[in-house]
């Protein structure tokens, strides 16, 4: 059976890191852009990234290109836009796709095991249905950038929030693993 910790992924900079580096964390991934309308929501993942990485929590940022082009950045210049723009100081790995048949597994895990998304109004998440129409293929292939996925510290994937959803909202759940 396949867990979170299997995965290999890239950073930035196009190194190899072994999920397993955050076993026993709580993790947050989302996949992010730099020029899209949520692209805000970079200043409320900092914002829990400085009130619970004490505690363990940890944020992982996938940059993702297939949403109308809004990464069209390199990893590095990504990386490098997020901590200036917003003052990140949570991990921004190489971009990745994470729908279709070029999907990063990671993401084809998480898909899997969270189909679905919960959180944020009904009226952005029908805006972001009929923004991602031409995009998803199937019911659990991610809707828009900054799609959250929450997992515990046993691995196990247990939250899917909506881009609608901001981090605020994301909050009480993470608040209930630490």
């Amino acid at each position: 059976m396949t867990r979170i910790y299997d995965f290999t992924v890239k950073n930035a900079q196009g190194g190899n890191v072994s999920m397993r580096n955050y076993a026993g964390k709580v993790l947050l991934i989302v996949n992010t852009a730099t020029q899209c309308g949520l692209t805000p929501q970079y200043k409320g993942l900092q914002a829990l990234h400085e009130r619970y990485a004490e505690r363990g929590l940890v944020i992982l940022d996938f940059p993702c290109n297939q949403f109308r082009g809004q990464a069209p950045e390199s990893s590095a210049e990504i990386a490098q836009i997020c901590e200036t723009r917003f003052g990140t100081q949570f991990a921004v790995f190489d971009k990745i796709d994470v729908n279709g048949s070029t999907a990063h597994p990671l993401y084809v895990y998480l898909k899997e095991q969270q189909p679905g998304d919960s959180g944020g109004s009904w009226l952005k998440n029908t805006l972001f249905t009929l923004l991602s129409r031409n995009v998803r293929q199937h019911s659990s292939d991610i809707q828009w950038n900054f799609t959250k996925f929450l997992v515990d510290r046993e691995g196990r994937v247990v939250g899917r929030f909506s881009p609608a959803a901001t981090p605020q909202e994301c909050g009480e759940a993470i608040e209930r693993l630490l």
